[in-house]
């Protein structure tokens, strides 16, 4: 990475940091390694939307190139929303592929990702099996979404009594935890459906 692309990542960071908004809403950013080459983003799921109470965490990877090719960004913590994959934690955001500018920051990344839960595209989706639920099942996309979020991002909210009682009956099927949460979430929670799929 040239030297200008290294002081422009340290400024961009440090604006993270010291950003009194920024923190309020639960966005930081934390080095992993000397070179500026791989970070470590956390946004808080925003108010009003299944996310709120989580806290998500995501793989920031600087390319050789930056500014003038986009930062990967992957989603650490697992998360059941249209625009990402549920499976990789892939991201399926427009500034993050053709859209990205030399003038964008991680700053905007963050900000983006962050409204990205607030505001869904199903319609352009990351993962076909959460945007068909969120379009003609919204409330169980909401109340898997929820489940989702207390599970994996330290959300507040109770868990769906029903729906951990299908997983601990996969579980003792052999499943683990994560696939059985996976398979009965594709599957719409229906049980039947959910042992006929991951035993076939």
């Amino acid at each position: 990475m040239s030297s200008i692309a290294f002081s422009r990542i340290q400024r961009e960071c440090k604006e993270i940091i010291t950003s009194k908004d920024l923190n309020n809403s639960g966005i930081s950013i934390e080095m992993l390694n000397d070179k500026l080459t791989h970070m470590k983003g956390t946004i808080n799921g925003p108010p009003d939307t299944p996310y709120e109470g989580g806290q998500f965490d995501l793989d920031i990877v600087i390319p050789q190139n930056y500014p003038f090719h986009p930062p990967k960004v992957t989603f650490a913590t697992r998360i059941w929303h249209p625009n990402v994959s549920s499976q990789t934690g892939l991201i399926c955001l427009d500034i993050l592929k053709d859209q990205w500018a030399a003038s964008l920051t991680l700053r905007t990344v963050l900000l983006s990702i962050q409204s990205l839960l607030a505001l869904p595209e199903p319609k352009d989706p990351q993962d076909a099996v959460v945007a068909k639920q969120k379009m003609s099942e919204p409330k169980l996309f909401e109340k898997t979404a929820h489940f989702w979020t207390s599970h994996y991002a330290k959300g507040k909210s109770e868990k769906d009594a029903e729906f951990v009682e299908k997983i601990v009956q996969l579980k003792d099927m052999g499943i683990s935890e994560d696939k059985a949460i996976s398979v009965l979430s594709c599957c719409g929670w229906d049980l039947m459906k959910a042992i006929d799929y991951a035993f076939s």
